[in-house]
């Protein structure tokens, strides 16, 4: 083809990266959860003074610009399982290739993974952002991160983990996913629970740095710990009532009296999960002057929501729930949290649901204030 018949390179930008997509996967939508990635990964380089990456589904190579040029990363193993990525992935690297700070191979992540386990090579933030489900990579991503490190889990199998096919979750997780409103941060708690175990039974511990839904995607970022966080509280199951709609959590002790506290009629069990802090709020609360000096005022504000909603109980209640249950136009998700807050209860918006609210109040708490509203 004569020169003048091609098409020009089309670079795009994000953060501080310039790169080309050609035909490697790309999705603009998730920058924000590349933008949390690279708050994370500046406050370890900040606390520890060292940052060695392993972006092991790297694509077009976005994270791994972003992590070399925004992060100071000393050092980045970039991988592909696909050789066919080579030539847009390292003209796309080819800077951080040339600074001796990067190396690209195209294999598949296990093999990497286990291959940084023989030689006793660990990381400091290992990033998996794969399709589908995360299982197959939630022990063998662990072997390669060092005690103290991170992880950065992605899982894009939402039908799994949200209920409508509660066999694959036994699969996946070990874990028997139903389907109810809250069924979103249910997939996020699975993912956690799921490491969580696989952690556990190495010893080890993670620890839910923050806990991302963003329409398609479940991304988690866990710090790794030397010993096991697993608990009966902390670890166990949700109930759902299907006749009234509230929620209660299930530890393993109560597994044969599971029933709902309003009127003892049988829930729906889902689990074993993470019931923990979905978010470490103080963390969080240090990623926000970070994410205010860069300008990424809407990261601000998300984290602002991601902070208030940490340490709440795991699960929401929608607002189209509410309204459907108490036969009323929908209340305004800031009125109904300011009211609740008036009575005493603890209520907040969250991320995962822009038209749900998580609260310590009884579903038909919120109905009563519901229908005081409207």
């Amino acid at each position: 083809m004569p020169e003048t018949d091609r098409e020009p390179f089309i670079f795009h930008t994000e953060g501080q990266a310039k790169f080309q997509i050609g035909n490697a996967f790309y999705r603009q939508a998730s920058q924000v959860t590349r933008d949390l990635g690279v708050l994370a990964a500046m406050l370890y380089k900040s606390d520890t003074g060292s940052l060695r990456v392993i972006d092991a589904m790297t694509g077009c190579g976005v994270r791994t610009l972003r992590y070399w040029l925004e992060c100071g990363a000393d050092w980045i193993w970039a991988n592909d399982s696909n050789p066919e990525m080579q030539p847009i992935l390292e003209d796309n690297l080819r800077g951080a290739i040339a600074s001796k700070h990067c190396q690209v191979t195209y294999t598949d992540a296990n093999r990497l993974f286990f291959d940084c386990y023989n030689r006793r090579d660990y990381y400091d933030l290992v990033d998996v952002d794969g399709f589908g489900s995360a299982a197959s990579y939630l022990s063998t991503a662990l072997r390669a991160t060092k005690i103290g490190g991170l992880l950065y889990l992605t899982s894009t199998d939402g039908r799994t983990a949200t209920g409508h096919a509660p066999l694959n979750s036994l699969s996946a997780y070990g874990a028997y996913a139903r389907c109810h409103p809250a069924s979103q941060e249910q997939a996020l708690r699975l993912l956690i629970g799921g490491i969580q175990q696989a952690a556990a039974s190495m010893g080890l511990g993670v620890e839910p740095i923050f806990s991302l839904f963003t329409g398609q995607t479940y991304r988690i970022m866990l710090k790794l710990n030397a010993k096991p966080c697993i608990t009966s509280i902390n670890y166990g199951f949700l109930g759902y009532c299907h006749h009234c709609g509230d929620y209660q959590p299930v530890s393993w002790q109560k597994l044969g009296k599971v029933s709902c506290r309003h009127d003892d009629t049988p829930l729906i069990v889902s689990g074993p999960m993470w019931l923990g802090q979905l978010h470490s709020a103080e963390q969080i609360r240090r990623m926000q002057p970070l994410a205010q000096q860069l300008g990424w005022l809407q990261r601000v504000k998300l984290l602002a929501i991601m902070e208030s909603e940490a340490d709440f109980p795991p699960y929401f209640y929608t607002l189209g729930e509410i309204g459907r249950r108490g036969k009323m136009d929908i209340p305004k998700r800031s009125h109904l949290i300011r009211s609740l807050q008036a009575l005493g209860y603890r209520a907040t918006a969250t991320h995962i649901n822009a038209q749900a609210i998580k609260t310590d109040a009884d579903i038909a708490t919120c109905i009563r204030i519901g229908r005081l509203l409207y």
